[in-house]
């Protein structure tokens, strides 16, 4: 039997009809009060982001006199000229997607098999392998060993001097496997009775299953490359094998000279490039991260399990 909920009119109750709880006037004013709650919440979290897009086309005396709110004041677009102008940013641009690329391939590809071990209660040694894992969260060699063997490696002004230090967090390690833990174990059983091993069990019924987690691990992997620029600060001394978080940091820093250089060529004096600089630099960098998210955040409110054990 299947029950329905219907509105309760004020006839149905003075015939003593039941009220549901969708049709009391708490129930009501709750929604009410829920709405505008989150509408406010939704408001006060997009203000900040609104009001840096509008900075970053409003002209310097504008941004200096605290006048620019919601939008734009004495539209500008020099700075965004300036920077798009510069062939290093493209260069750099280029390499930030091809860091994060190789980088969250490579880290997801770690994870989930790390994990996929250690989530196992039988395997021997498993304490071991969970407890140098948890280990490395709380002590490392510091900056400068962790230089020293980059170096020694030769990765040092490459590519893999930025992917490969980041490419298992231990906390996404951790997250995975106990994910894993709590897939049905009658699903691995019946792979095994079927005749698959545990790298096509892993394979065809669990990665399947882990859609939902494995795009949350994708959308904080590739968040952590986009913005790193300290690894790229510490191990690459070529301009063009900086990522753009780096390229940026040295605009506003004052590091390149490319800034007025560009500013020059379009007319501009470095003055205007500088006040609105860092709403420009942050609106470049957030920009690809927020088309990508909505591609990625469908998976979160989808189930976790998206298969189902047969009797």
């Amino acid at each position: 039997m299947s029950s329905t909920t219907t509105t309760t009119t004020a006839a149905d109750r003075r015939a003593g009809v039941p009220v549901g709880p969708r049709d009391t006037r708490g129930y009501r004013l709750f929604t009410v009060l829920n709405t505008a709650v989150l509408v406010l919440v939704c408001l006060v979290t997009l203000y900040p982001f609104v009001t840096l897009i509008a900075q970053s086309f409003s002209s310097a005396g504008a941004i200096k006199a605290g006048l620019v709110n919601a939008f734009p004041v004495g539209f500008n677009i020099e700075t965004y000229r300036a920077v798009t102008q510069d062939e290093r940013f493209w260069t750099s641009y280029g390499n930030t997607v091809l860091y994060t690329v190789v980088g969250t391939a490579i880290a997801m590809v770690l994870t989930t098999t790390f994990a996929y071990v250690i989530s196992k209660q039988h395997l021997r040694g498993r304490s071991v392998l969970i407890g140098i894992a948890v280990f490395t969260m709380f002590f490392n060699g510091g900056i400068i060993p962790n230089y020293v063997l980059i170096s020694s490696l030769g990765m040092k002004n490459t590519m893999w001097a930025v992917v490969l230090p980041g490419a298992l967090s231990v906390f996404n390690l951790l997250v995975m496997k106990s994910f894993f833990e709590n897939l049905p174990g009658e699903l691995e059983e019946a792979a095994q009775l079927d005749g698959l091993g545990w790298f096509g069990i892993y394979v065809r019924i669990v990665l399947p299953l882990s859609k939902a987690v494995i795009a949350t691990m994708v959308l904080f992997y590739s968040v952590a490359y986009w913005n790193d620029w300290f690894t790229a600060f510490l191990y690459l001394d070529k301009n063009e094998l900086f990522p753009m978080s780096l390229y940026l940091r040295n605009l506003i820093a004052g590091a390149s000279t490319t800034t007025a250089q560009s500013a020059a060529a379009i007319g501009t004096t470095g003055e205007a490039i500088s006040a609105n600089i860092q709403a420009v630099t942050m609106v470049l960098a957030i920009l690809p991260i927020l088309c990508v998210y909505p591609f990625v955040q469908r998976h979160f409110v989808s189930g976790v399990m998206l298969g189902s054990v047969k009797g």
